[in-house]
C-alpha cells in the first residue's frame, strides 16, 4: 500500500484476509455434519459484507503511532469486522429485523432450515444466536493467529476485554431503555457504549497497542474516537428512519417499530408539547399500562408502551411519526449534534500532529463515517 489512503484497495484486503480465513472455517464446520450447510452460510455470509470502517480504525491507529504497512496487522484488523458481524447477528435477533444489507437476517433466513421444527421461529433465532457466538469466537481466533509478534499482542489482550464488555453494556442499556420516557442523556449513553466504542475508539486503541503508542496518542485517539462513534449512530438512526430501504438495505423505520430508545425519539420527545405527546402515544400504540408513566389512559410520561394483541399486530404508523418529527424539527436537532461531534473529532485529531498520511486517512474517515447514506 502507498502511504496515500486508498479505501476501496484496502476493503480487498480487508475482503481476501476474511474470505481466506472464514471460509475454511466454514467447511470445517460442515465437515461435522451437513446439516450444518445453513449455518455455515451464515457464517461465511455474516463476514462477507460491510464498510471494514472498524478494520480502517484499527489499521490506522497503527499506521498513526510510525509503524509501517503489514498484511499480518490487516488480518488483525480484519478481526474488528467479525466482531461487528457477531454483533449486528446479535442485535437483529434482540429488535428481530428482518433485512440487513437487503437480504434476510440470519433468524429470519435459517427458517428454512428448521421447517420441520416444532416451533420453527423460536429454532431459528437460536441458530442465529449461535451464528453471532461463533463470529465472536472467529474474530478471537483471527485476532491471535493473524502473524503479529506474541508481545504486541499481549499489549492488547485487555483492550478485547474492554470492547466485548461495553459492546454488551450498551446492548443491554437499549433493551432496558426501550419503552421509557424518552430521555437525551440516556440515549445518548446507549449509542456511546452499543456503538461508538467498538466502532471507532476501540479499534483505534487498539491498533495502538498493537504500535506500541504512548499515552498521548492514545489519549488523542479516545478524543477523536468517541464523538466520531456517536456521530456515526447518531446518522444511523437518521438513515433508519429517513434514509432509502434501498440503500440503507434495511427495513424501513424497525427503531420506530420497536420504539428503542434512539436519540432521535428522545430529542422529538423533548421538542413536543403536550398535544404532540398524546400524538406520539397514540401513533406508539401505548395503552394504559405505561412503563414510565403513571397516570391512566395513556397519559403518562412514556412515549411507548406495552402493547394489547390488537395494538402490536397493528403496529406503529412509522409515516406519523416522521410527520410529527420533521414538524418539530427533531431532525435538525440530531444533525447538529452529528456536526458538533464531528467537528470535536477532527480538532481532537489536528492536535495529535499525525504524519500526514495518517492524518489525511483518519479525516477522511470521519468523513465517510458521518455523511452517508447508507
Amino acid at each position: 500500500m502507498s502511504e496515500g489512503w486508498e479505501a476501496a484497495g484496502f476493503r480487498a484486503r480487508v475482503d481476501e484476509a476474511l474470505r481466506t480465513f472464514v471460509l475454511p472455517e466454514s467447511e470445517r464446520l460442515t465437515a461435522v455434519d451437513p446439516a450444518l450447510g445453513p449455518v455455515a452460510e451464515e457464517v461465511a455470509g455474516a463476514a462477507a459484507s460491510g464498510k471494514r470502517l472498524r478494520a480502517a480504525f484499527c489499521y490506522w491507529g497503527w499506521r498513526a503511532a510510525g509503524q509501517p504497512d503489514s498484511d499480518a496487522l490487516v488480518r488483525a484488523a480484519a478481526a474488528m469486522e467479525l466482531v461487528h458481524a457477531a454483533a449486528v447477528v446479535h442485535d437483529d435477533l434482540i429488535d428481530d429485523s428482518p433485512l440487513r444489507h437487503g437480504r434476510p437476517t440470519a433468524h429470519i433466513a435459517l427458517r428454512d432450515a428448521v421447517t420441520h421444527h416444532p416451533a420453527p421461529a423460536e429454532a431459528a433465532r437460536s441458530l442465529a444466536m449461535l451464528v453471532g457466538d461463533l463470529l465472536m469466537s472467529l474474530a478471537g481466533q483471527l485476532f491471535v493467529t493473524s502473524g503479529l509478534p506474541a508481545a504486541y499482542l499481549g499489549r492488547a489482550r485487555p483492550l478485547w476485554a474492554a470492547l466485548a464488555r461495553d459492546l454488551v453494556a450498551g446492548e443491554c442499556l437499549e433493551i432496558l431503555h426501550t419503552g421509557a420516557v424518552p430521555d437525551t442523556s440516556a440515549s445518548l449513553k446507549v449509542v456511546r457504549y452499543k456503538t461508538a466504542k467498538y466502532t471507532v475508539e476501540q479499534p483505534l486503541l487498539i491498533g495502538g497497542a498493537l504500535a506500541g503508542a504512548g499515552e498521548r496518542l492514545r489519549t488523542g485517539y479516545s478524543a477523536y474516537g468517541l464523538p466520531l462513534g456517536e456521530a456515526f449512530q447518531l446518522r444511523d438512526d437518521l438513515l433508519g428512519l429517513f434514509g432509502d430501504p434501498a440503500l440503507t438495505g434495511k427495513a424501513d423505520a424497525d427503531d420506530v417499530r420497536g420504539c428503542r430508545p434512539t436519540v432521535l425519539l428522545a430529542e422529538t420527545w423533548h421538542l413536543a408539547g403536550e398535544e404532540e405527546r398524546g400524538l406520539l402515544r397514540e401513533l406508539f400504540g401505548a395503552d394504559d399500562a405505561t412503563h414510565g408513566g403513571t397516570a391512566q389512559g395513556g397519559t403518562g410520561d412514556a412515549a411507548c408502551a406495552r402493547r394489547t394483541g390488537d395494538q402490536a399486530a397493528a403496529g406503529t404508523r412509522p409515516d406519523a411519526v416522521r410527520e410529527v418529527m420533521r414538524r418539530l424539527r427533531a431532525p435538525e436537532r440530531v444533525e447538529k449534534l452529528i456536526a458538533v461531534r464531528v467537528d470535536e473529532s477532527l480538532d481532537a485529531l489536528d492536535a495529535l500532529n499525525l504524519p500526514r498520511a495518517a492524518l489525511g486517512a483518519l479525516t477522511s474517515l470521519a468523513h465517510s463515517a458521518s455523511v452517508r447514506h447508507s
